[in-house]
């Protein structure tokens, strides 16, 4: 049996506890992901207008600002701003976990995202910074925060068509190069973007976006994903490749990366192939994964380490049902 074909019976063993109504973000990715139910299906929508009341959406939610009586101000987290600092605590992370987790656009999500896309622009070209100049418009950080702004339905807002625009321009021009790595082309911003830039329509994707996406999946599969050989200033692959992880930030696991290069129709690659043995070997249980590695610090607890996790297991049964034969 081919390694993909086991898809159907991890999937059957572990629907059950995926479905389980008392985790609603578990509960609706597993209907949306893996079953494909449409957006409008009654179970679709009952689970995920329960996510915000549930731990921990509920949790991230209730440590937000609320807004001020003249609706101008709140909306943020720790701060105003719209900072990624401190780290998985402020702002731009919260929007970007809550969409990881399914989170609907209720009024306090919307108005986080009013508030990163008014203060966190800070470039002449629209893009999103994490500090105060210029050259903290970081791919990784860009790359997740426009796919969280489009998952939460602002892709057409002409603030993150900008900043989608303004991103592909400066690949096209300047590579993936990333100050953390000393100019090196970053793997972690290759995937963060391509992932924002796969999830637009095929008919919303500009020439140079589509060229951007060309640019990525032409790092990503330069050397063989499992050895993760991308030119690093110290030489060394970071531990964080190798684990799984919920919810993702900055950094890119090894999942993630199977993942959207098969989306970007690259699941038939060898070095995406060779990435299957290494994931199913990662199961604590048939159809069931644990978490590796979870942020720090957050408002949120995602799950303990070493034990099954929905989240993960959600995650590697969406890339191996992505990875199946077709």
């Amino acid at each position: 049996m081919k390694e993909t074909e086991c898809y159907p019976t991890l999937r059957d063993r572990a629907l059950d506890w995926l479905l389980e109504e008392e985790n609603p973000s578990a509960r609706y990715l597993t209907l949306t992901q893996l079953w494909e139910l449409p957006p409008d299906a009654p179970e679709v929508q009952a689970a995920q207008c329960a996510i915000p009341d549930a731990p921990p959406a509920r949790h991230i939610l209730e440590a937000q600002y609320p807004p001020s009586a003249d609706m101008q101000t709140g909306g943020y987290w720790i701060a105003p701003g719209a900072s990624a600092s401190p780290r998985y605590r402020a702002t731009m992370w919260q929007i970007i976990f809550l969409a990881q987790l399914g989170t609907p656009p209720i009024p306090p999500l919307q108005r986080a995202c009013d508030h990163v896309l008014e203060k966190g622009r800070r470039t002449r070209d629209g893009r999103f910074i994490a500090g105060h100049a210029p050259r903290a418009a970081f791919h990784c950080l860009n790359g997740a925060l426009l796919w969280a702004l489009q998952q939460l339905g602002y892709a057409d807002d002409p603030r993150v068509v900008q900043a989608c625009e303004a991103t592909a321009s400066d690949i096209l021009q300047n590579g993936f190069g990333c100050t953390h790595n000393a100019g090196l082309p970053c793997a972690w911003g290759a995937v963060k973007v391509l992932n924002a830039f796969l999830g637009l329509d095929a008919e919303k994707r500009t020439a140079k976006v589509a060229a951007a996406i060309k640019r990525g999946i032409d790092l990503l599969i330069s050397v063989p994903l499992r050895r993760a050989a991308y030119p690093a200033a110290d030489g060394a692959v970071s531990p964080l490749w190798f684990a799984l992880t919920f919810p993702l930030t900055e950094h890119a696991d090894l999942l993630e990366v199977m993942t959207v290069l098969a989306l970007a129709g690259c699941a038939r690659h060898p070095y995406v192939q060779d990435c299957i043995p290494w994931l199913l070997d990662k199961q604590i249980a048939e159809g069931r994964w644990a978490l590796e590695h979870t942020p720090s610090k957050s408002w949120a607890c995602f799950g303990t380490i070493g034990h099954a996790n929905k989240w993960v297991t959600l995650r590697a049964l969406y890339a191996l049902k992505l990875l199946q034969p077709s």
